[in-house]
């Protein structure tokens, strides 16, 4: 089973340092991959839905978010076998042949160790911030990874579209090994529909055994039904609560508590196909703690 972490890129632990230490104790662990996430802005107004329905402030883990594509080529320089993913980036925030050429180069200087995650967005004020109507999701989303994708393919690149043009040129770097794979961040029935068609896989938010897996049945069914090869697409579930400590005692939600409870959830992923788990809130816990918690958790889950 294939874990990954997110690196400490928001939040109180946040910085250089404890990224770098993060990447190479995970790297060292034997974890399989690392990941970044996208953030423009934390606005000020309230814009984020609350338990009661009422517009709520940003939480204060948003305050700082380090850029995803800048802190994975530092650590790329620090690392050598590491999975080096973004879980998400939105891509209709960047021009696509930006975008597809800052990946190709990342996975050029780290050996082909790149892994796209990508996801449509939600905050409005990112999309103003970029430029973008929130209107161009879908369509414009399944647009971009295109013209992504004929970027990295052999020039003379050209793309003729409904939001992006490519006149044929000659655009490099080229991936690695000729391609990245990209996964797409979703829960609804849309978006995992959408991913079956156009994506090598998805990571769904594992909120509860039943529900994540009945997304990751939609998934593979819609694949199939589409003539792809499900067994050639992955399904990484990723979870928000961090690991901890302690072991949780009472009603514990599914993938939340110390190493050994997130094990036994883990072995319940495997046996419903699942390829892997990111654990994408770094625990608040002391540096050394949450290496112990990782190294812990790796030694309790078989590699593969």
């Amino acid at each position: 089973m294939k874990l990954g972490i997110m690196l400490p890129v928001s939040g109180v632990h946040a910085s250089p340092a404890n990224i770098t230490t993060i990447a190479q104790a995970a790297e060292r662990i034997g974890y399989d991959s690392i990941t970044t996430y996208e953030r423009l802005l934390r606005p000020m107004a309230p814009t984020m839905p609350g338990p009661d329905g009422t517009l709520e402030r940003l939480p204060d883990i948003y305050r700082t978010t380090f850029e995803p594509l800048q802190t994975l080529s530092h650590v790329a320089a620090l690392t050598s076998r590491i999975a080096l993913g973004t879980s998400i980036i939105n891509p209709l925030f960047h021009p696509p042949v930006v975008l597809a050429r800052r990946l190709a180069t990342l996975d050029q200087f780290s050996g082909g160790r790149v892994l796209a995650g990508f996801g449509q967005g939600w905050m409005p004020q990112e999309f103003a911030t970029a430029g973008v109507p929130m209107k161009r999701r879908g369509a414009g989303f399944d647009e971009v990874i295109a013209a992504i994708r004929a970027c990295w393919g052999p020039d003379p690149v050209e793309y003729e579209g409904r939001f992006y043009t490519i006149e044929a040129s000659e655009i490099n770097p080229k991936p690695v090994r000729g391609d990245i794979p990209i996964t797409v961040g979703t829960i609804s029935d849309s978006g995992i529909d959408r991913a079956a068609r156009i994506a090598d896989g998805i990571t769904p938010m594992a909120w509860a055994l039943d529900g994540v897996t009945a997304q990751a049945k939609r998934f593979w069914e819609t694949a199939e039904r589409l003539g792809r090869d499900p067994a050639a697409l992955t399904v990484t579930a990723q979870t928000n609560h961090p690991m901890e400590p302690k072991p949780v005692s009472g009603d514990r939600p599914f993938l939340r508590g110390a190493p050994r409870q997130l094990a036994d959830d883990i072995e319940q992923l495997r046996e419903r196909g699942f390829t892997g788990v990111l654990f994408a809130f770094p625990p608040p816990d002391e540096i050394a703690t949450q290496i112990e918690m990782l190294e812990e958790l790796r030694s309790l889950v078989p590699a593969g």
